[in-house]
């Protein structure tokens, strides 16, 4: 089982093949079966700006391709996760024309749809300030994991702005009332707040985090990947419908359908064979 790094600091892992793309804003380190995707601006708190957004959208649909890759861990590098929008960024964009302010904002949209849409898990490692941006990151992870201290807001408003392309996202994971407040007045909330509003799934103490997330991607690592594509399909096609009979229906197709896979298959036979399935990676 592949560690996850405490720090998710640049220069740890393998090297990136030679095919990779090229990344400035944002670290990539790849191991067996697992990817950490660490935004690398510690400077400014892993604020995003074009080239990150755009480096973060190339590398998690390169990762989402490749069969090698199991689950894919968020991070960020230095005191936290990330700030959201670069403010000297947003600051050239006001003198932006229309179209390329809109042009701006669809890349962001992208890059949270590229997230929220991956067929594989996700992981959110989360430290320090999640601001803006960072709760759409946040958001978009299938499971996210915080530490007591870390802080949220949602202060677009604050600065005249609204929460715009992070908001279904952060909708969902919080629900409308809870939205009503924090994209409203802009407060800052803690670590508690967010997993009571279900943004976090675990609060777990630093030096514990990572040992944290390894149990987890062990628990993923043993799952179909099939499976996983078809649970995070499943749940977008269910979420927030009446239970009517077309809703049923699906269901029932989607289950008949997978039930003659070559995973399903395997699966069911190495559980009454009592052995391990064929993508349980070697010591699991």
């Amino acid at each position: 089982m592949a560690r996850v790094p405490r720090t998710a600091s640049a220069g740890t892992g393998r090297p990136k093949p030679a095919a990779a793309i090229a990344l400035t804003r944002i670290e990539l380190e790849l191991r067996p079966a697992i990817a950490v995707l660490t935004l690398n601006r510690p400077e400014v708190h892993n604020a995003f700006d074009q080239k990150l957004i755009s480096e973060l959208t190339a590398a998690l649909r390169r990762l989402d391709r490749d069969p090698s890759v199991r689950a894919v861990v968020l991070a960020g590098a230095g005191k936290g996760f990330c700030a959201g929008a670069d403010l000297h960024w947003m600051r050239e964009m006001a003198g932006y024309s229309r179209a390329q302010n809109l042009a701006d904002a669809n890349a962001l949209a992208r890059m949270l749809a590229t997230l929220n849409r991956m067929s594989k898990p996700t992981i959110a490692r989360v430290h320090g300030a999640a601001y803006g941006g960072g709760v759409g990151l946040v958001a978009c992870c299938d499971i996210a994991l915080g530490t007591p201290e870390a802080t949220f807001a949602l202060s677009e408003a604050r600065l005249g702005l609204i929460p715009a392309t992070i908001s279904p996202y952060v909708v969902e994971a919080i629900g409308a009332r809870a939205a009503r407040r924090y994209f409203l007045t802009g407060e800052r909330f803690g670590a508690d707040e967010a997993y009571r509003l279900g943004l976090l799934h675990e609060l777990v103490p630093l030096p514990e985090l990572d040992a944290r997330i390894n149990d987890i991607l062990g628990a993923l690592l043993i799952t179909g990947p099939a499976a996983q594509a078809e649970c995070k399909d499943l749940i977008r096609a269910v979420a927030s419908r009446r239970i009517d009979a077309r809703l049923i229906a699906d269901t029932a197709r989607r289950i008949a359908r997978v039930r003659a896979s070559p995973e399903a298959k395997e699966g069911v036979d190495a559980f009454l064979n009592k052995r391990k399935a064929s993508w349980v990676p070697r010591g699991e």
